[in-house]
């Protein structure tokens, strides 16, 4: 009698153990990280936020911050501590609530550059609202932001009514007014429209840098001009507590729903 031998086939994934996290159980700001930046970074594993070239960034330090650490401190995860709504403000904002304004300086050096020699291995020239102030800007390429502000550019030059309020300041690589962090302006992705007939700063009408000073929010800038600028992935400090009506910044990731 010939003797049979049973084999019985195991699939391995049974036993293997997964090596990363599947995408879908990523944290929901990676998730729209990826979405935003999708040339840079790469997904999430044991804690960090993986890029392309294989670095990482811690996502979450589990540090419970004040509002001042929040600002010089931040982890990537902390820079969605604030929601930012799109559209229509239903209120003016809470008190220290600055949805945009966190920013995690390594995050952005690592997408846009970190020297202003980086920095302007992308940059090109626009020619902004050619209509109405046509300024030539700086800005950078690097996700189509160039393309999206001449796409804002466009629509807005067709309101001759807002022209006191659109003349420009684009990229300068500089430290915000009263700390040592960079301004986004750094990296070609924020405009200001700083037009005197317009524009508010709460730093200029208080002239203080410290974040905790009660103060009471102003804004005269144009609300239309606002909406066109968060359909192309801008957000706006004007819906900051600690207000900047003139200041507009590419943020697509705040902007997801």
């Amino acid at each position: 009698m010939t003797n049979k031998i049973l084999f019985i086939i195991i699939p391995l994934l049974c036993f293997s153990k997964q090596s990363s996290t599947p995408e879908l159980a990523y944290p929901i700001e990676v998730q729209k990280l990826m979405a935003a930046y999708p040339n840079h970074v790469k997904g999430y594993q044991d804690g960090y936020l993986i890029f392309h070239d294989q670095t990482k960034i811690l996502f979450d330090d589990g540090l419970v911050k004040s509002h001042t650490e929040l600002l010089d401190n931040p982890d990537i995860q902390d820079m969605f501590a604030y929601p930012y709504a799109k559209g229509p403000m239903a209120s003016i904002p809470a008190r220290l609530q600055d949805p945009g304004r966190i920013r995690h300086e390594e995050f952005f050096k690592k997408i846009y550059g970190s020297t202003p020699e980086e920095v302007e291995q992308h940059l090109t020239e626009i020619v902004w609202c050619p209509q109405t102030v046509n300024q030539t800007l700086r800005v950078t390429t690097l996700y189509d932001v160039d393309k999206k502000l001449l796409q804002i550019s466009e629509q807005l030059d067709k309101h001759p009514e807002w022209a006191a309020c659109l003349r420009a300041g684009a990229y300068r690589w500089r430290v915000i007014a009263g700390t040592e962090r960079l301004s986004a302006h750094s990296f070609g992705i924020a405009i200001d429209l700083p037009a005197s007939a317009c524009a508010d700063y709460w730093l200029r009408d208080y002239n203080t840098a410290d974040e905790l000073v009660p103060i009471t929010y102003k804004n005269r800038f144009p609300l239309e001009i606002v909406y066109i600028f968060e359909e192309h992935g801008f957000i706006w400090g004007g819906k900051w507590y600690h207000y900047d009506t003139m200041h507009f910044e590419y943020r697509p990731e705040l902007l997801m729903d």
